[in-house]
């Protein structure tokens, strides 16, 4: 590693991400190249929620990733939240096409006037869509890998309902399981909330989300989001339902019925880049034992010019063991590389569990493991291997995650004045401040903040709040925060 995570962090990701051979730089400014072993860990995070939604019985769709100018107009509200990141089509060869095309930074537009025609009375609700695909978001400045993509893989749920009330349930049963993803797999200490009315989804009633901060840079990232969308997309679309609840349907009246709700929700493969940045270190990339494509990687370390046969049976033996016991192991024989070089090329990698075999170990039945994480080495007999595996796999899982939630909360600061927030801003912290929730009160800390680090952003009101003096106004001193009302804010 050319860079130290401490020293250079900007440089020390891009170097990890490549080298880790989870990224390669496309010709095309912010478009990445996913290779086997990011693809590897998304494919684990998308069977754990795959599995989850369809509890739920979301059904799985695939719409195309074109818009029609015409939809945009419908709901332009929405559109210009995304507007500088939206990329059109505009020609087809030579020749210029009669209307452009939108390519979807989102699906709602997309999806909707489908919806507005598969939905004509209650029977058809609740409608639950998923789809796993690309979007296209052509963001200018400072690209970064997987954390600010122009395209990038998301899983994204678009449902309907006729009450609020389920919308609402739906929208924090959803961000829990955005928060498993986050803590259980990722082993990425997040805060659950609710966004500012500036931050929210654009043309929806509100957005909840899970929210990361990196201690290292002081900044918050936006993990996943939920939103209850209200009626408004539900207005625009004419998304209507026969309410067998509503007094006039129970009288037979006709051209009598109810506008739906409406949720969407999506989490991208920012969350890979999220946990580079948390875990990662020195020596490459840290993987938790749940996301880690392979969990155990077996190396043979024979003495030179002996046999190896003895040696590469027995670790084929071990590989096999683990890999009936439900733990993801590989063997690594290659001839062509020195030993130091494969333990160093597994350990940029970040295979959780290193296992060696040299003909010490082979004789008195035993094995040599060690860890990624913190590099301690353990010898334990052949006939414990699988249970040790095991329960050093979940330590390693649990200890990623209490020493990344210890630095976060290490850097996490209450304040109560203007002169606090922006020290603490200053210092890199994860900052919990009285908040009104104004658009301009916001838009004025944004301005009066900025500087060489760049500008406060709010990332949400915690669901966990701490306690809040009534008396107290919100930061600015300009107007009230809601009662007990706390934002979290970092650079943005």
């Amino acid at each position: 590693m050319a860079f130290k995570k401490d020293d250079n962090f900007g440089e020390w990701y891009s170097e990890v991400v490549v080298n880790s051979e989870i990224i390669e730089y496309h010709d095309i400014s912010g478009c990445y190249i996913l290779r086997p072993w990011a693809m590897e860990i998304w494919e684990l995070l998308k069977e754990f929620f795959d599995a989850e939604i369809k509890k739920l019985k979301l059904k799985s769709y695939y719409f195309p990733l074109f818009v029609t100018e015409n939809v945009v107009q419908k709901k332009k509200d929405h559109f210009e939240g995304f507007a500088p990141e939206v990329a059109w089509v505009t020609k087809t060869g030579n020749s210029e096409l009669e209307a452009p095309i939108a390519i979807r930074p989102t699906s709602e537009t997309a999806m909707y006037p489908y919806f507005a025609k598969w939905i004509r009375s209650h029977r058809n609700l609740p409608l639950r869509c998923n789809q796993w695909c690309s979007v296209v978001r052509w963001e200018c400045s400072n690209p970064i890998p997987l954390i600010r993509s122009r395209e990038f893989l998301w899983q994204e749920g678009l449902t309907v309902f006729a009450t609020k009330e389920e919308s609402d349930e739906e929208v924090l049963r959803i961000l829990e399981l955005y928060r498993r993803i986050y803590e259980e797999f990722l082993a990425v200490p997040v805060s659950k909330g609710r966004k500012s009315e500036m931050e929210k989804f654009a043309g929806g009633l509100y957005t909840a989300s899970v929210e990361a901060f990196i201690p290292n840079t002081g900044r918050g990232i936006q993990a996943a989001t939920s939103n209850c969308l209200g009626q408004n997309f539900a207005k625009k679309f004419e998304i209507f339902f026969e309410d067998e609840n509503d007094p006039a349907q129970k009288k037979k009246e006709k051209n009598k019925r109810s506008l739906v709700c409406q949720n969407s929700w999506a989490y991208t493969t920012r969350s890979i880049g999220v946990m580079v940045m948390t875990h990662g270190d020195d020596k490459g990339l840290v993987l938790p034992p749940r996301v880690a494509p392979i969990q155990v990687i077996v190396i043979p370390d024979p003495l030179e010019d002996a046999d190896t046969t003895a040696i590469n049976e027995a670790c084929e033996t071990i590989v096999c063991t683990l890999n009936q016991a439900g733990i993801r192991a590989d063997l690594d024989t290659r001839e062509n590389y020195s030993l130091e070089w494969k333990y160093s090329h597994w350990e940029m990698k970040g295979v959780p569990l290193r296992i060696e075999i040299d003909l010490k170990d082979l004789a008195n039945k035993q094995v040599r493991v060690v860890r990624r994480d913190n590099g301690a080495k353990v010898d334990i007999l052949s006939t414990d291997l699988v249970e040790h595996v095991k329960v050093l796999l979940d330590g390693i899982q649990d200890s990623l995650f209490q020493t990344a939630k210890q630095k976060r909360d290490a850097c996490i600061e209450v304040v109560y004045t203007w002169d606090e927030f922006t020290a603490a801003l200053n210092d890199k912290k994860l900052i919990l401040a009285p908040w009104c929730d104004e658009e301009e009160v916001e838009k004025d800390v944004r301005a009066r903040t900025e500087g060489n680090l760049g500008s406060a952003k709010t990332l949400c009101a915690p669901f966990d709040q701490p306690d809040l003096p009534e008396e107290l106004c919100a930061l600015l001193l300009e107007s009230p925060p809601r009662p007990g009302r706390f934002g979290a804010a970092a650079i943005d």
